[in-house]
């Protein structure tokens, strides 16, 4: 069984996600409410993944 641990919560700090759009990298933060919708919808993958994938 793997163990998780976990940091107590005022230990914790908020992740800063960007993803690449257009052409430039952006903070998901700054997306508007449909960008937002539409990259919670993405399907993420690796190209590792997908070379093995026949």
């Amino acid at each position: 069984m793997n163990h998780i641990d976990t940091l107590p919560t005022e230990q914790r700090q908020r992740c800063e996600v960007w993803t690449r759009v257009m052409g430039y990298h952006r903070p998901v933060s700054q997306f508007n409410v449909g960008k937002r919708a539409e990259h919670r919808e993405r399907r993420h993958f690796t190209e590792r993944d997908v070379a093995l994938t026949p």
